[in-house]
């Protein structure tokens, strides 16, 4: 499925940029940009689908003036339609340009005008304007399925939390990907969503984050359908992530195929009854997915921006403690941590008792008695689950990559007793710093090997230089 570039198409592009007609996103070095005005008039795009399809659109998007961490200027909201008809809305928290992608829902073949708009009611009071540049729309053939059954997620409207529009300046949706594998019956397939978002105002608290799951994001499944080798929904099948993180079955609304799911909790779990009208909706791009043997955080490290929004988010609803202290277990400046991503699995158990976890300590160059341990030893603390996950690591700040003097790996049961189980630590698939503007830096630290930990070796070096 493609788009081509019509006369109308071609018309507008002087002023929002290129429509591409690739099967796959082209690059854009034009400066053209549209820009969108607090009080302005909405743009039109005109675009014509040879085959109709899911469709998805790419831009890069700043707002002069806004940040994510200043209250008052956390973003602006563009709301995006179809024909009139409103599909998404897209919360901008910068002034750097940034990619970004959405997807338009089903689109059939034909001319189509994509609309954008900029959102007074969505968008904090500094934000005066957003900055659109090489806009490209594609119905990708090879992502269809994947896309057609992708959630529609509205926003957030618990009174506790402010208004309607709560997500536009906390806990907002930034990437959403999807994971595939065989059903049961012959030909069938199961498809489940995810959704990460800037952080969670409920749940589990901002230490405990950073040092099981190595990150301060919410990430959640949301959705899980199965569907028929014609891609076509088997009725019944459909389930999502409600309140307590229960898996109940989606009984609300669609909009086509794609199912119709609120967030309703603080900690962003899923109500099937929504709101109307819906204040904000995101229907996101879900054609990315997980690589075999990589933590869920993968996505993030991909998707760099996210690093940023989830640092300022912190900043600005004052969960940093500052100065920075490596000692406590209170979350400090997010780039004094070493991100860390481990594999490993937990043995057979010996006796009763609670499961082991590990921690996982850095010993620095200039103080190597000095052991800083992911958990802070806090009970509870350790990562519990195998295969890969991520946790992170606090140190002094102004630490690099080249200060630290060793990698290890702490056992560490999760609760009262020690079942015995041995846990083997099988690699280290990326260990990095955030930089000044919180991006990722290049992972300093790659390591493959087989180290036993048990009760009575309850450590080991992992990696030295």
């Amino acid at each position: 499925m493609s788009i081509r570039k019509s006369a109308a198409v071609l018309a507008v592009a002087g002023t929002l940029g290129a429509i591409t007609a690739s099967p796959a996103f082209a690059a854009d070095d034009s400066d053209r940009t549209v820009v969108l005005q607090r009080g302005g008039p909405v743009k039109t795009v005109p675009f014509e689908v040879r085959d109709g399809g899911e469709a998805l659109v790419r831009f890069s998007v700043s707002a002069p003036g806004v940040s994510w961490v200043r209250t008052g200027a956390e973003s602006a909201v563009v709301s995006v339609g179809v024909d009139g008809r409103h599909v998404t809305d897209l919360v901008v928290p910068s002034d750097q340009p940034t990619t970004r992608d959405l997807a338009l829902g089903s689109v059939q073949r034909g001319r189509h005008k994509l609309t954008l708009a900029f959102s007074p009611q969505g968008s904090s009071p500094a934000a005066r304007k957003v900055v659109l540049g090489g806009t490209q729309i594609r119905t990708p053939r090879a992502d269809q399925v994947a896309l057609r059954h992708a959630p529609i997620v509205v926003g957030r409207t618990l009174p506790l939390l402010g208004d309607a529009f709560q997500n536009a300046r906390t806990d907002t949706p930034l990437i959403g990907w999807h994971e595939e594998r065989p059903a049961t019956a012959p030909g069938h397939r199961v498809f489940e969503y995810s959704v990460i978002w800037s952080n969670e105002d409920g749940g589990t608290n901002s230490p405990a984050l950073m040092a099981r799951w190595g990150r301060t994001t919410d990430i959640e499944w949301v959705y899980r359908v199965e569907v028929d080798a014609k891609g076509e929904r088997v009725g019944g099948t459909g389930v999502y992530q409600a309140a307590n993180h229960q898996t109940l079955q989606f009984k609300g609304a669609y909009e086509g195929d794609h199912p119709l799911l609120q967030t309703c909790t603080v900690n962003n779990n899923m109500c099937d009854v929504v709101t109307e009208p819906a204040p904000l909706r995101f229907l996101l791009d879900t054609t990315q997915t997980m690589p075999q043997d990589r933590a869920r955080e993968i996505l993030m490290d991909r998707n760099a921006w996210t690093y940023p929004v989830m640092a300022e988010e912190m900043i600005r609803e004052g969960k940093i403690e500052s100065p920075s202290d490596p000692a406590t277990p209170e979350v400090g400046d997010q780039r004094s941590y070493l991100f860390i991503e481990v594999k490993k699995q937990t043995g057979t158990p010996t006796g009763t008792g609670s499961k082991p976890g590990i921690a996982v300590g850095v010993r620095l160059k200039s103080d190597p008695a000095t052991l800083y341990r992911s958990d802070h030893s806090v009970p509870g603390s350790a990562i519990e689950r195998d295969l890969p996950a991520a946790t992170t690591v606090e140190l002094p700040e102004g630490t690099t990559a080249a200060d630290i003097a060793s990698i290890e790996a702490i056992r560490q049961p999760m609760g009262a007793g020690d079942n015995g189980a041995p846990v083997t630590v099988t690699s280290i698939n990326r260990a990095f710093f955030l930089d000044r503007a919180y991006l990722p830096q290049q992972s300093a630290v790659s390591w493959a090997g087989s180290v036993a930990l048990t009760a009575a070796q309850s450590s080991a070096v992992l990696w030295r230089p």
